[in-house]
């Protein structure tokens, strides 16, 4: 059962203060862990990159990160210098404002910039704010994600108003069923939660507490 929830989990350091000596620190931990990715900010990829080289542990990254609402240009640009840095999955928050105003060719050009600018060469990992939503966007959400390629579709950032929930997973995987996968993040702190979020259809965990979780088990 460890190795199976270690292998979901995206070890992740997001916070702006984050120093080198603490991304050193995760990176070690998620070697020893097992875990599956690290997340990180980044200014940080290359970074990781050269600290991961020897181990299975993937270098995922953030763009558009955390409140969707840069260009899709700069969207682009962000993912293809993660990429040339040696990111292997790009997690990218949605135009949250545009998916409100119904403008869902914006939302759906944008994420498809990111999938080619990732060119086969990095998982997409769409971000929908889940907790920003009402149901019916983040249906919308989910669609329009199947619709321009991404890999996954991911509750939150962790930096808004709420984080993961089960509904929301629930609802996310009966929209994108095997077509994509679901991410969930936010507020992910003991096994229960961890359990709970895979039980209702996530395949992947993003949360700073994955020792705790894996040393629950």
């Amino acid at each position: 059962m460890m190795n199976n929830i270690s292998s979901m989990i995206d070890h992740t350091l997001l916070k702006a203060d984050a120093t080198k000596e603490m991304i050193e620190k995760l990176c070690r931990e998620a070697m020893e862990y097992q875990f599956k990715a690290v997340c990180i900010n980044p200014t940080y990829v290359e970074y990781c990159t050269h600290l991961l080289k020897d181990s299975d542990v993937k270098v995922a990254t953030v763009i558009g990160f955390p409140l969707g609402a840069s260009t899709k240009e700069a969207k682009a640009f962000e993912t293809s210098d993660a990429i040339n840095k040696g990111a292997e999955e790009i997690d990218m928050v949605i135009n949250i404002g545009a998916l409100k105003d119904r403008d869902y060719k914006k939302v759906k050009d944008e994420i498809e910039a990111v999938v080619d600018a990732a060119k086969s060469k990095a998982i997409v990992k769409v971000i929908i704010e889940t907790c920003l939503l009402t149901e019916e966007e983040k249906i919308k959400a989910c669609e329009l994600s199947m619709e321009a390629g991404a890999n996954f579709v991911k509750t939150s950032t962790g930096f808004s108003t709420g984080g993961a929930t089960i509904e929301d997973v629930k609802l996310m995987k009966s929209v994108v069923g095997d077509s994509l996968e679901v991410k969930a993040s936010g507020g992910i702190r003991d096994l229960q939660t961890a359990k709970n979020m895979i039980d209702a259809g996530a395949t992947r965990l993003g949360t700073s507490s994955g020792i705790n979780i894996v040393k629950s088990i």
